[in-house]
């Protein structure tokens, strides 16, 4: 199956454990969405970056637990992120973390891809449940 659909994506700084040094910054962030269309609820997560001195050039990881409903099917899932820019250039792997799903959700596996267009985010989700 493929769906998409927009979400708003609230994001807050925390406290980090580690700053970083010479000339790299270290940050910890909250994450907060709300998914609207074949994929409707909301996740709670939490994101580690990396910014660079070089322009452009940054990495992070997050997981989110998203709980709502999925084609119809209510239950919870964990999506697990790992991105990098170099120079502006984005690399994004966004995936169901294996065995995740409760509910309806059990067997749920997939990957998402995210997109930003005038301010407004959205989502494809490829995904299939055993």
């Amino acid at each position: 199956m493929k769906i998409s659909g927009k979400f708003e994506v609230t994001v807050k700084p925390m406290d980090p454990y580690a700053k970083g040094s010479e000339g790299n910054s270290l940050g910890r962030m909250s994450v907060n969405k709300v998914f609207y269309g074949d994929l409707s609820g909301e996740s709670r997560g939490e994101m580690l970056s990396a910014m660079t001195p070089v322009k452009g050039s940054a990495g992070y990881v997050a997981i989110e637990q998203v709980a709502g409903t999925l084609g119809g099917k209510r239950g919870t899932f964990v999506l697990q992120h790992f991105g990098t820019m170099k120079k502006g250039e984005d690399f994004l792997i966004l995936e169901v973390v294996p065995d995740s799903g409760t509910g309806e959700l059990v067997g749920l596996s997939g990957k998402m891809s995210i997109q930003m267009d005038g301010g407004v985010h959205y989502y494809d989700l490829e995904y299939q449940l055993d």
